[in-house]
């Protein structure tokens, strides 16, 4: 995907809806987050991936930055450029920068953390990456969802 130019204050929306997630948080009993309950959950939806991505992939299986990453699936086997199951990343041909194995990493904690609320979770939070708390917290940057801010440095005279 490549990054278009976000609309006006984008920032302020993306941080309400990270503030929105967290409220929301705050009534899922903590002993389904970052549990036992969670973990199995994670387990079972990288198992999932495992056979998705195993059954479609015909590219190689690395594993890079705590990921399994599925490479050669057709573009209907996920959404966008990509996505991130449990611990596994189900993608297409592309290159896969490290960039965006950052963004899908942070993804697989929140899996681990959630469990298979997340697929509800996210649900929720709704498609548009820049208001889905989800890809926020992931990093809008990394994923590809926004251009890259450039620093500018002062130079010495």
């Amino acid at each position: 995907m490549s990054p278009a130019t976000p609309p006006a204050g984008w920032r302020e929306r993306a941080d309400r809806a990270v503030r929105r997630g967290q409220r929301l948080d705050r009534f899922i009993p903590g002993f389904l987050l970052d549990s036992a309950i969670s973990r199995t959950g994670y387990l079972y939806a990288t198992g999932v991936a495992w056979v998705w991505g195993g059954l479609l992939s015909t590219g190689r299986i690395e594993r890079k930055q705590g990921l399994w990453v599925f490479r050669g699936l057709p573009p209907w086997a996920f959404p966008r450029g990509g996505v991130c199951t449990g611990g596994c990343f189900l993608t297409g041909d592309g290159p896969v920068p490290a960039s965006v194995l950052r963004h899908e990493a942070i993804h697989r904690r929140q899996w681990q953390k959630y469990g298979m609320l997340m697929p509800l979770l996210y649900a929720i939070a709704g498609r548009d990456p820049l208001r889905n708390r989800f890809e926020i917290e992931a990093g809008l940057e990394d994923g590809r969802y926004v251009p890259r801010q450039r620093v500018v440095r002062a130079t010495a005279s």
